[in-house]
């Protein structure tokens, strides 16, 4: 009897090109599948699993490669003390948002049909123009939670987080890709016909994503008799808002004014601090996965074409856009609205592949299923190609060198 060894040599000893593959593969990139294929599994473990993941790639690269750990650490440490500052003080920006009523009176001004939905999901994607692409998000999942009294289908909030990361892409302060893109020397101009390709993109998530809602748990006619909005509450999430498009805009850092203005709104709210163990989970998750992705041995992306740009927004699904884009700013070549489109908007596709669906995760935990999210959120996937076609046709690729 052939052992199932013995015949993956023979396999491999008869075809030559399947030898050179598994040969000419960089290591980093098997542990780096393997996490992201676990994290798809073991979709309940994904904590456990992305800290021990980020641990193995690092060991390796240490023992095995000649990667200067700690200047690489250091390199990459503002982008994740970003991501975590981020990530946290949104939520507490979450709950200052709900002790606001402001969500609770929305059903008076929101259509009662599937449109209510739709028009939700615009909000948030007009709202990421301005405002962060992770905030827009999170405010709109909170939206979600209490217009449909918590009963939130998978396709509509990965319909939210594609709104916020398509309504991000063609503003140099709604999306961390194309702030680095403004400071990196492209236009702010530059990246302005990437509307083009979300309009389209995102009318029809706001009604895939509306319409299956809608069938699933209507959506509240009416609110309650007797809400008030809490003035003060309002006034803090408000803050929140201001510092960390203030922050972005003047230092790059936008988690700096986020947690200044948190800390002024405590000196006149409260707020309660047991969300915090989860967030901050959330927040290390997507952390580790951001590290791990900046330890693969990629350094130069393929000739800058429609074509490859196309693909970039597939591999930004399961591969952080940050380094995709830093990466692609200094080989230079692309059509930079195109290109903030595609990897902006890609993560969409996989909820770990955006901040944004990371951070709504906490908000709805059964979003975490892959399997679930691919399955119920096809359209999303359809939306992209509609998107990157429509900007292409209208504006064509137009390179600029930096």
């Amino acid at each position: 009897m052939i052992l199932p060894f013995q015949f993956g040599c023979v396999l491999l000893d008869t075809h030559p090109l399947l030898l050179s593959f598994f040969t000419h593969v960089p290591i980093e990139f098997v542990l780096f599948a393997l996490l992201l294929l676990s994290i798809a599994v073991f979709h309940k473990h994904v904590f456990p699993i992305a800290i021990a993941g980020v641990v193995i790639i690092a060991v390796y690269k240490l023992m095995f490669t000649e990667l200067d750990m700690a200047h690489h650490l250091l390199h990459e440490s503002l982008t994740l003390v970003n991501l975590l500052g981020l990530l946290v003080g949104f939520a507490v920006l979450t709950g200052f948002f709900e002790k606001s009523k402001l969500p609770d009176l929305l059903p008076n001004y929101l259509p009662d049909d599937w449109k209510g939905g739709a028009l939700l999901i615009v909000a948030v994607a007009i709202l990421s123009t301005f405002l962060d692409n992770i905030a827009a998000a999170i405010i709109g999942g909170t939206v979600a939670r209490k217009v449909y009294h918590g009963k939130v289908h998978i396709a509509f909030v990965a319909s939210i987080v594609a709104s916020s990361n398509a309504g991000g892409a063609g503003s140099v302060i709604g999306d961390t890709t194309t702030t680095m893109m403004w400071i990196g020397g492209v236009p702010a101009f530059g990246v302005v016909h990437a509307y083009l390709g979300s309009i389209p993109c995102v009318t029809l998530l706001a009604i895939m994503g509306g319409t299956i809602q809608q069938s699933y748990h209507p959506i509240q006619k009416d609110a309650e008799p007797g809400i008030r909005v809490q003035s003060k509450y309002l006034i803090a999430s408000a803050l929140i808002i201001a510092g960390v498009i203030a922050a972005n805009v003047l230092i790059d850092f936008p988690a700096a004014g986020v947690w200044l203005a948190i800390g002024v709104s405590l000196l006149f709210v409260n707020y309660e601090w047991s969300s915090m163990p989860s967030a901050f989970k959330g927040a290390i998750f997507l952390i580790c996965l951001v590290f791990a992705a900046s330890m693969m041995p990629v350094d130069q992306l393929p000739e800058p074409t429609w074509i490859s740009t196309l693909t970039l927004g597939f591999v930004s699904a399961i591969f952080d856009n940050i380094p995709l884009t830093k990466l692609a700013l200094s080989q230079g070549g692309y059509d930079w609205g195109i290109l903030a489109y595609a990897v902006g908007f890609g993560g969409s596709m996989i909820w770990f592949g955006s901040s944004a669906g990371v951070a709504i995760s906490g908000l709805f935990p059964e979003a975490r299923s892959t399997v679930k999210w691919i399955s119920n959120a096809w359209f999303v996937v359809l939306a992209y190609l509609v998107g990157f076609g429509t900007v292409l046709l209208m504006h064509g690729w137009h390179p600029l060198a930096l």
